[in-house]
């Protein structure tokens, strides 16, 4: 499992600035080792989209005196010295970022004298993709000409002088829209949403892939990589690219699959945009009951799985004529569906958790989940969440068993919370999230040198079914706000959450199975898949592919117990193993009784280990906020079905120390009795030595 790193780097007090990242020094690295960092995720050459000969700057350009001083690099220095000590940089590509910035300059144009926070001297203006696409500043940056020597040219054939124009999405009245979340309120400057389904967009982006991988970065991050699906919260895309798309994706459906809205309309001529306005529809209130929306959302979804994987196949093509293996990625937000047919494009999983909160392992089971057998590392996120209380506990020297649980929780449930170095506190707070140095290398510490009890494979006898198709709706219904604020409606019930929290809540161990709907990403079930778990819960899972119904049918015919709650899919096959709960009763869900058994307030998860042992990982909730401190529980009894029988139980404590335990058995469970457990431990059930 990577350990990695959230390695904005930005400054403490001040606007974390997107896209272009402060200069990295060497001490830095000596950080990274510190943390047993293996690669650095939205870590170098942000700057792409400002513009190429900015980027160049950043990655390449001479460093004075001064800065050398204090062992200031530029980033392909930077990334040279943490492959000296064996971490990986990924380039991060800020897709959907088209920035201007307010700049002042000498009078004849040839030295920046202030951009961005500016100084009140010399000559004022303008900086950006608009000026490098028109050649603004010829004494400053190279020629668009250096970068594409045919020139852009957009789908109409025409040639392209200003790429914000060409490239910005547009909502229904085709007005441009702005991605707000990074433009600080309080700065002139401007961040256009830009549009990946324009080709122009595309060649440009390509450019900042060529500079990242000759500048040394290991791999590339595809940040925003649903776009524009996520401009769907400004009521858009109406650009000319995103409506070509649509008409031609309505005209090659079967007519039988036509929705009768469209009965009369002549599609060669169908322009979407127009044609919603002339009903009333505005794309932003009641979006998905719009008419066509559902078309629409697949439409999109194929578009962003074509595109991301022509940059991400690009990308791997590049690296290769460099003689290099890179390592592709891209942020996929909260892991929302519309992500999941680019999974099989990227080599690691970047997720920006919508709401970051002091317990969510029901989260971090989707997570595993989603991932799969790739490697998956998650950031925390400034809106919607707990991160501005904790910084400031932090900053008071309190709330340090809470950091510790965030990290912990998240190797316990399967995946990797990265280390906040001066990660992104959004475009309002003027500061940047630090951990306590010796606190980050103590966790770090731990998961370092315990690797070997941790595994992506598991014994828990539980599944639960995401389905695509049932629940997509519900989720969008509750998560409806914009990312600004990433509030939740908690009034809409979405029944596979409330199910996967009962389970959580009651220390519970539980896979997840995401089901896709088979059209916006392939629908790969099998009874294969199902076959480990006793029980497989299907949390108002009303519709089913052909394949989702075989599988249960064959799981079912072989012995396996199927829990039905709310609504049921009318293929669901009749079988006396075929059981109704209802979604929050522990008890209804669990017919063959629990795993796990223990009255802690823990969340637990059963790993199959390489060995062959089975490790048990307890994460301890029970937070004391007079007390600054997770209780430390005492005497807590421990009930667990292993799939073999096992002749050894050891506790790992979080502060690395090892305890023998007694172990017994009774009706073909393993009995166990842990003397204390603090914020984090692990049970290891093994025959020989602990791995």
């Amino acid at each position: 499992m990577h350990r990695g790193v959230y390695f904005d780097a930005w400054f403490p007090r001040q606007h974390c600035y997107h896209p272009s990242l402060p200069p990295r020094r060497l001490r830095m690295v000596d950080d990274l080792v510190d943390f047993r960092a293996t690669v650095l995720v939205w870590a170098s050459m942000g700057g792409g989209s400002l513009a190429l000969p900015y980027l160049e700057q950043e990655a390449f350009g001479p460093v004075d005196a001064r800065s050398r001083f204090y062992g200031f690099v530029n980033d392909s220095e930077f990334i040279a010295a943490c492959h000296e000590r064996g971490i990986k940089v990924l380039g991060i590509v800020f897709e959907a970022q088209g920035w201007e910035f307010p700049v002042e300059l000498t009078d004849d144009e040839d030295a920046v004298l202030a951009l961005n926070e500016l100084r009140g001297v010399g000559k004022r203006d303008w900086m950006g993709l608009r000026e490098f696409s028109s050649n603004r500043y010829p004494k400053l940056w190279k020629p668009v000409e250096h970068y594409f020597p045919d020139g852009l040219v957009n789908s109409d054939g025409e040639p392209v002088t200003d790429l914000i124009e060409e490239c910005v999405v547009r909502d229904i009245h085709q007005q441009p829209c702005h991605a707000h979340w990074v433009e600080c309120p309080d700065r002139e400057h401007q961040c256009y949403y830009m549009d990946r389904n324009n080709p122009v967009w595309r060649e440009y982006l390509k450019a900042v892939i060529r500079i990242q991988l000759d500048a040394g970065a290991d791999g590339i991050q595809l940040d925003e990589a649903e776009l524009p699906m996520g401009a769907f919260q400004y009521g858009a895309c109406f650009c000319k690219d995103c409506m070509k798309g649509f008409r031609a994706y309505l005209q090659a459906l079967k007519p039988s699959q036509v929705d009768i809205a469209l009965d009369g309309v002549d599609l060669a001529t169908f322009h979407y945009g127009d044609w919603l306005l002339a009903q009333g529809y505005d794309f932003k209130s009641g979006r998905e009951s719009t008419p066509l929306f559902g078309d629409y959302y697949a439409f999109q979804c194929l578009q962003i799985k074509k595109y991301f994987a022509e940059l991400a196949d690009y990308a791997r093509e590049y690296g290769r004529s460099l003689g290099r293996e890179i390592i592709l990625s891209g942020n996929f937000f909260n892991l929302e569906p519309m992500y999941l047919a680019l999974a099989d494009d990227v080599d690691l999983v970047i997720t920006e958790m919508r709401n970051t909160t002091y317990r969510q392992p029901e989260w971090y089971r989707y997570v595993a989940a989603f991932a799969g057998d790739k490697d998956v590392v998650v950031v925390e996120n400034p809106y919607g969440g707990v991160v501005p209380e904790l910084i400031e506990l932090l900053g008071k020297g309190r709330g340090y068993d809470l950091f510790r649980l965030s990290l912990f929780e998240a190797a316990a449930m399967g995946a990797n919370m990265s280390v906040p170095y001066g990660s992104w506190m959004g475009s309002v707070i003027e500061d940047s999230f630090y951990a306590p140095h010796e606190l980050a290398s103590g966790v770090q510490a731990f998961l370092a040198d315990h690797e070997p009890l941790f595994a992506r494979r598991t014994a828990n006898e539980v599944a639960v079914v995401f389905s695509v198709e049932s629940t997509r709706e519900l989720i969008g219904k509750a998560d409806a706000s914009d990312n600004t604020t990433n509030a939740r409606d908690e009034s809409v019930v979405v029944p596979y959450r409330v199910a996967t929290e009962t389970l959580a809540n009651a220390a519970v161990p539980y896979d997840v199975v995401i089901w896709p709907d088979g059209v916006t990403a392939p629908d790969r079930s099998s009874c294969e898949a199902l076959l480990r778990y006793s029980t497989v819960v299907l949390p108002d899972v009303f519709a089913l592919t052909e394949g989702q119904v075989a599988a249960l049918s064959g799981y079912l015919d072989a012995g396996g117990t199927v829990v039905v709650t709310d609504r049921a899919a009318p293929e669901l096959p009749s079988h006396p193993n075929v059981r109704t709960a209802h979604h929050g009763v522990l008890d209804e869900l669990l017919p063959h009784g629990r795993q796990v058994s223990t009255d802690a307030s823990v969340a637990a998860n059963l790993q199959h280990l390489a060995d062959g042992s089975y490790a048990l990982h307890l994460v301890n909730y029970d937070y004391d906020r007079d007390a600054d401190a997770v209780r430390t529980l005492t005497d807590i009894p421990l009930r667990v079905r292993l799939p073999e029988d096992r002749e050894r139980a050891t506790v790992v404590a979080s502060d690395g120390s090892r305890t023998p335990l007694e172990l017994g058995r009774e009706d073909g469970a393993h009995l166990v009795c842990l003397a204390s457990l603090g914020v984090y431990s692990i049970v290891v059930f093994h025959d020989g030595e602990l791995p």
